[in-house]
């Protein structure tokens, strides 16, 4: 179904007149994706970004994350100024992400805080842990976290929860006594004399609304593995590949795996789209564009 994977062998900036008809195809809607003309239109996008490599340099791989479409961009800064330019200067619905401080500068809308992330970051403190405050404070934390995810998984009816599906009022109905738990949790550890333990309570205590907006929203996941998922398969290329040697380099990536991630979210065949779209192109016909239609 992907199409990355099958050329991870090949070196993809010498791939020839055909890549470079790609690039010409994909630009046509990947502008207009990745400048918020479509992103800003998703009531929901998630977030994420890692590192990569051009030439040795330090660069930055972006991706946004919508129900039918991803779009990926790489970038010299992990800045607000990149959300800028693939969701637009205003974007109007729910933005899952980490606590990275670029997504809260950017988005004045409704956030959702990934719980996974929360929960890898407890489990570090938790490792080195060295006072009885501190232990106690990830372990109720860990705690407090399971018992939210046993509601969850009983909503969505997936054997983790053990038991039959819940009703929806199942997770909104204890909502607000957990919430009050994670803050007041967060509360009695502001001043603790562990960093880690004091900047995971602050973000318990000051976004503890932000955590719990996927209770109130359908669609919206308690975590950021839609943007994880989207990450991996560019990551394995990376390690494999050991980045790009130029900026055509970096173009070519970001729209072959914006195609082939788009089109296995839509369950069509990546290269047989591409296959269709060059010889489109050679014709001066129409190219199939994998973005949605506007509401």
């Amino acid at each position: 179904m992907a199409l990355l994977p099958a050329l991870v062998d090949v070196d993809l900036e010498r791939f020839g007149p055909a890549l470079s008809e790609i690039r010409s195809i994909t630009g046509r809607w990947f502008t207009p994706a990745q400048g918020g003309t479509f992103t800003k239109h998703q009531p929901v996008i998630n977030g994420d970004e890692t590192g990569h490599r051009t030439k040795g340099e330090k660069r930055w791989l972006w991706v946004v994350v919508a129900p039918m479409f991803v779009v990926y961009r790489i970038a010299t800064t992990c800045a607000a100024d990149v959300l800028v330019m693939l969701l637009g200067d205003v974007f109007a619905g729910i933005l899952c992400s980490d606590r990275w401080r670029p997504y809260q500068t950017y988005h004045q809308g409704e956030l959702q805080f990934c719980w996974a992330h929360f929960k890898r970051n407890v489990l570090g403190a938790l490792d080195l842990a060295k006072t009885t405050e501190a232990e106690r404070f990830c372990r109720d934390a860990l705690a407090l976290h399971a018992r939210l995810f046993r509601l969850w998984y009983r909503f969505r009816g997936d054997p983790a929860g053990a038991r039959r599906p819940a009703h929806p009022s199942a997770v909104d109905r204890p909502r607000a006594p957990l919430q009050k738990k994670f803050f007041a949790l967060g509360e009695r550890h502001l001043d603790s004399a562990n960093k880690d333990v004091r900047n995971l309570a602050t973000a318990l205590f000051a976004h503890h609304e932000t955590f719990l907006v996927f209770v109130h929203h359908e669609g919206v996941e308690p975590t950021n593995n839609r943007a994880k998922r989207a990450l991996r398969t560019a990551v394995q290329w990376r390690k494999i590949m050991f980045g790009n040697r130029s900026e055509v380099g970096e173009l070519a990536v970001a729209r072959l795996l914006t195609v082939t991630r788009t089109c296995q979210m839509q369950q069509l065949d990546a290269l047989a789209y591409l296959t269709a779209a060059i010889r489109a192109h050679r014709r001066r016909q129409a190219v199939a564009s994998l973005l949605p239609k506007r509401p």
